[in-house]
């Protein structure tokens, strides 16, 4: 058997909430240990995803602050008996308003605390896997991603998609920051990086340089 057949990591998308939120379930293939990336919502279909895939989480980790990406992970965090890590701390206005955010989004949510906060060059366990973290601010002030290099993969929440980029209308939110982000801390992982965004379909650090609209090559040029 290859390495490619029993690779190191494995991940499964499980969109969650009305805005169609990836939340991402990976998992270390050497011990079958587990974390949820971004449990914004919808617990009883992440849980069938996790029996499906017969993983034991060990912790939640989060992009950042918004509803949809968080909005149930303490929930969900007190049911598992598993910690939180992330997102950086610069986020706790986000997280400080889940209950009004839910009421407004029709979510049930409510506010949380961190076991950890994460801050960049920081690392976070999965099992035997290590990812690195990066702050990654724009979209929210402490939005953060997780990279792990030996699989050549990104989960980057809100900073990038498939032909588009997060949005910079909120509340602390800065268009500026946003596009650095992408381009001093995504785009130097390499072309061959493939990431999972937080809405939509994955896509790679080489397509994206090569098309997309808002932070292409010639855009950014």
């Amino acid at each position: 058997m290859s390495a490619q057949d029993n690779p190191p990591l494995k991940a499964v998308v499980i969109p969650v909430t009305p805005l169609q939120q990836n939340c991402t379930l990976l998992w270390c293939t050497a011990t079958n240990k587990a974390a949820l990336c971004d449990p914004g919502g919808d617990l009883p279909k992440i849980r069938a995803a996790v029996a499906q895939a017969g993983v034991t989480v060990e912790k939640i980790i989060l992009t950042h602050g918004h509803i949809d990406h968080c909005g149930q992970a303490g929930q969900l965090a007190a049911e598992l008996g598993v910690p939180i890590e992330g997102p950086h701390l610069d986020d706790l206005f986000w997280i400080a308003r889940l209950a009004d955010d839910g009421a407004a989004y029709g979510i049930d949510a409510s506010p949380f605390e961190p076991n950890r906060w994460l801050t960049e060059g920081e690392q976070v366990t999965v099992g035997d896997l290590v990812l690195d973290v990066y702050h990654t601010p724009g979209h929210t002030p402490g939005h953060v991603i997780f990279h792990h290099p030996p699989s050549s993969l990104a989960l980057v929440g809100d900073v990038l998609f498939a032909g588009s980029i997060g949005r910079t209308d909120f509340p602390l939110s800065n268009h500026q920051d946003l596009l650095d982000s992408v381009r001093t801390k995504l785009w130097p992982l390499g072309n061959d990086t493939v990431f999972i965004p937080g809405h939509g379909p994955a896509s790679s650090f080489e397509r994206e340089r090569a098309s997309n609209p808002f932070v292409g090559d010639r855009v950014l040029a």
